[in-house]
């Protein structure tokens, strides 16, 4: 009698493996019942696992890549799912910008059946989607970067203390030789201000083009954080004063947070728990610790499931203190955000934790956990101040639960109709 695997014993269902299977058992003129034989289960349950209807375990891929004679790695391999994982945000974002309806359903067969298409279709989505980045990064800066604004400001400032120091030679013909002479100098120092000024702001656009060149103290210390945090010493040769007082903070911080929960108890504790070690309440009752600690040391040590975590901390007023990016989850210009972020759902119920499985507009999804703790830095007789903490991951695959859609910031966002949007998007209506 053909055996039936056991589904509960079953890892996670590969998205293609099915279609792969039967892409090689076509190729090889054999027939179901025939290749279902060999692997010792029915046919009805091989044409179901053609189909990407049912997991497969590793020791039924065994008997599989036996039976169609291939090696079991090949026939596994996730080569495809990268790309099944890049047609699902473009089809998310055809869906979103485009209002079109998408069969999710056979992306897994349209990516087996035809690579080649399916890949040149992925690479476009994909520069599209760079190009838009590309055209919002540049808006942005050009709006909204303070440097630029400050120069362009000190341009019209020498320019029009020029026009008015040679007006009034113009207009006044009979003047003191102790006068002329001082606005003769007062020209000499306007034009030569404004040629250094006008210089800087032609190099300065020109770095347009270099996408790692900071534009705020924040965006320096970020860049610094992805950088992998060098040598602390290295924070000193940060380009601005604020940035290295900035990093130095940060630096103080972490120490105090490495002080209360260390690295090793914390990478035990998410061990010890095996699958359990995916949620962080059960982290922080685990080690006795608060959960707004062990959030933020999560996103700092990322052990175990937590390699690919984000995290951002934000203080009351909604200003990010912390932020480092998870893979697909685009970080908007410092000083914004989406309303809609768990972060600042928990800084409204300060010490109520939150947990949220949220959708960016790109299609990408991630678990995220938020809490907000009060804090006394002056004491009863001062003010409470908040402080938020988000911690966020990609989503499993195999979570189909309804998700709470998100932007990285309304001014960049696409969705067309959204609760907490408070200005319109540069991208236009969708």
């Amino acid at each position: 009698m053909a055996r039936q695997p056991s589904s509960h014993r079953l890892p996670h269902a590969r998205p293609l493996i099915g279609t792969r299977i039967r892409e090689r058992r076509l190729s090889l003129g054999a027939r179901q019942t025939e290749v279902a034989r060999r692997a010792e289960i029915s046919a009805a349950y091989l044409n179901l696992i053609e189909h990407n209807r049912r997991p497969v375990g590793e020791a039924l891929l065994t008997r599989l890549a036996e039976a169609l004679e291939i090696d079991a790695t090949e026939l596994a391999s996730d080569r495809e799912e990268a790309l099944v994982g890049a047609l699902r945000e473009a089809a998310a974002r055809g869906a979103e910008q485009q209002g079109v309806t998408v069969e999710l359903d056979q992306i897994a067969e349209f990516a087996a059946r035809f690579p080649g298409w399916a890949s040149v279709l992925a690479a476009a989505s994909r520069r599209a989607d760079a190009l838009e980045r590309r055209l919002i990064a540049l808006s942005d800066r050009m709006t909204r970067d303070p440097y630029l604004l400050t120069t362009l400001h000190e341009v019209q400032s020498a320019v029009t203390a020029l026009r008015s120091t040679a007006s009034i030679l113009a207009e006044t013909p009979e003047i003191e030789t102790e006068w002329r002479d001082r606005f003769h100098a007062n020209l000499d120092s306007d034009s030569q201000r404004l040629s250094r000024t006008a210089q800087s702001l032609v190099a300065y656009l020109d770095s347009f083009e270099d996408e790692a060149v900071p534009m705020s103290p924040q965006e320096e210390v970020e860049a610094w954080i992805v950088a992998g945090q060098p040598d602390p010493a290295e924070a000193a040769e940060l380009a601005s004063d604020a940035a290295q007082v900035m990093a130095r903070d940060l630096l103080v911080a972490q120490a105090r947070d490495r002080a209360a929960l260390p690295d090793a108890a914390l990478a035990s504790a998410v061990d010890g728990l095996g699958e359990a070690g995916g949620d962080p309440a059960l982290i922080a009752a685990r080690l006795g610790r608060p959960l707004d600690l062990v959030l933020r040391r999560l996103g700092m040590l990322r052990p175990g499931p937590w390699a690919q975590a984000g995290l951002i901390v934000c203080d009351g007023s909604g200003a990010t203190l912390f932020r480092q990016a998870a893979p697909g989850f685009p970080l908007p210009r410092p000083g914004e955000g989406c309303a809609l972020w768990p972060l600042f759902e928990a800084l409204a119920q300060p010490q109520l934790p939150v947990a949220r499985l949220i959708e960016t507009a790109a299609g990408s999804r991630f678990t995220a956990w938020a809490v907000a703790e009060r804090l006394l830095p002056m004491g009863f007789d001062g003010p409470a101040l908040s402080r938020a903490q988000m911690l966020f991951r990609p989503a499993p695959f195999q979570d189909d639960r309804a998700a709470l859609g998100v932007g990285s910031a309304c001014r960049i966002c696409p969705r067309p109709v959204c609760a907490a949007r408070h200005e319109p998007s540069i991208l236009g209506p969708a």
